[in-house]
């Protein structure tokens, strides 16, 4: 195969190992297209190009994390990856370590870590690299890697919930929260949620977003009832959609623009939080955006109107 042959049959792995240790769809892009870069501008052929490449978009990714670390240190709210529809890399032999590794909790988690633990972690634990290629990848010996994936292993049990979702009790969960949320009806709504569930939204700032995080069955299953409910007087729809491997759905205005990706975690029969990303730079990957703030004010027109 040609070099241009060889580099677009390991793009989708670029991409996915890229993504889940910069949370970032653009910047995985951006460290994707400069692996090629340098790819094509290496003047020996590697022995192992699937080994050259895994390498580089690493260390490129390790050198944006820790500038965009700065970055997000000053961010305006909370701060939630991009969100990501389809993984383009599939491995049947890996597949539950590809899924539960894209999700919103699992991405969340890896910013505990520092950028080379999460980088050891994600081509070690997601995807089944030898050490010795992990140790290449990341510049450091064998040995510190096998310390560093044990430290990252350590921090993402730590985190992670003691008991997993059913697919199938998941998806169905999910189908009447989005009925239930079609309707207004909050009675519904309220039984779908844990007692401590929590809605949180990131904004970046820039869009109309929550000033806190708003927690309990009662309260979020209000909001999201009502606030939805006026929406859909506009015009807003939204569309079901996985999202990051996780239910969710993608809003769009009256003139079908992206308005926010939403994703539910749902554990132990319940929605256990409501994540919304209103960040308009983090849904440009995603089509046309609406303008937020537009949206915003016609739903308080309409709420006033109701009254």
């Amino acid at each position: 195969m040609s070099r241009t042959e060889e580099f677009q049959e390991l793009r989708p792995l670029l991409f996915s190992v890229a993504y889940r240790i910069l949370g970032s769809v653009s910047e995985a892009e951006d460290a994707v297209q400069e692996t090629w870069l340098r790819f094509e501008a290496s003047g020996t052929e590697p022995r192992s190009v699937k080994a050259f490449l895994s390498a580089t978009v690493t260390r490129i990714s390790v050198d944006v994390l820790r500038s965009a670390r700065v970055r997000r240190e000053a961010y305006v709210g909370p701060w939630f990856p991009e969100p990501l529809l389809d993984d383009p890399y599939e491995d049947p032999a890996r597949s539950a370590e590809l899924a539960d590794s894209v999700s919103m909790a699992a991405l969340l988690l890896l910013e505990r870590l520092s950028p080379l633990e999460r980088a050891v972690f994600v081509l070690r634990e997601v995807f089944d690299f030898g050490y010795p290629e992990v140790a290449s990848a990341v510049g450091r010996s064998e040995a510190a890697c096998r310390q560093l994936a044990a430290r990252a292993r350590q921090h993402m049990t730590e985190g992670r919930p003691r008991f997993e979702a059913d697919r199938r009790e998941r998806d169905e969960l999910a189908s009447r929260f989005f009925d239930a949320l079609r309707q207004g009806d909050v009675g519904e709504l309220q039984d779908l949620l844990a007692a401590d569930v929590s809605l949180v939204g990131d904004g970046g700032g820039k869009t109309p977003q929550l000033s806190r995080t708003v927690t309990g069955a009662e309260k979020v299953a209000r909001l999201v009832g009502t606030t939805f409910e006026m929406m859909a007087r506009v015009d807003v729809t939204w569309e079901p959609q996985e999202v990051n491997g996780a239910p969710g759905a993608l809003m769009r205005d009256a003139d079908g623009r992206v308005l926010n990706a939403m994703v539910l975690d749902v554990l132990d029969g319940r929605v256990q939080a409501i994540r919304l990303v209103n960040n308009p730079d983090k849904l440009a990957h995603l089509g046309p955006v609406a303008d937020a703030w537009a949206v915003h004010h016609e739903v308080r027109k309409a709420r006033r109107e109701a009254r």
